[in-house]
């Protein structure tokens, strides 16, 4: 006659319910960790690829402003404020330096500076700010400024 031993078996089926459970803990926990780092990867991914958007279209604004100076008379650009891509929203901020601003500049409000010798004269200070602030497309606002003097 064979004697059978039913508490060892009883006692090892326990023990492999709960190693399965904590097995099942640990991978549920190791997802989740994963899911979430994803997801704040995505966001950072795509805020980061916005702002260095942001900062090529200050160059790019710079370059514009610069190209409506050179056409227009002197102290005539003051800036302006448009959009791009429906979500940018660029402001361009214009400010003249010439050693005689009583002629030149001070008609239309747009002296900032004036200067002594010839060599200084004709320079513009140029303020670019470009920002995102639509929620749909961004997880917190982006604003990027940009200070330039350029020789006219």
């Amino acid at each position: 006659m064979q004697r059978k031993n039913n508490i060892l078996i009883s006692a090892r089926s326990g023990i492999a319910m709960i190693m399965a459970i904590s097995v099942i803990v640990i991978v549920a926990t190791i997802m989740a960790l994963s899911l979430a780092l994803t997801s704040q990867t995505s966001k950072k991914s795509s805020d980061l690829y916005l702002y260095e958007q942001s900062v090529l279209l200050s160059k790019s604004a710079t370059e514009y402003a610069l190209l409506q100076i050179a056409q227009s008379n002197p102290c005539t650009y003051a800036g302006e404020t448009f959009t791009q891509d429906t979500f940018y929203i660029i402001d361009i901020d214009v400010g003249y330096i010439y050693n005689n601003a009583a002629v030149v500049c001070s008609a239309s409000g747009l002296n900032y500076a004036t200067v002594i010798t010839p060599e200084q004269n004709g320079s513009v200070i140029m303020d670019i700010t470009v920002s995102v602030t639509d929620p749909t497309v961004v997880s917190e606002p982006i604003r990027y400024f940009r200070r330039t003097i350029q020789k006219l």
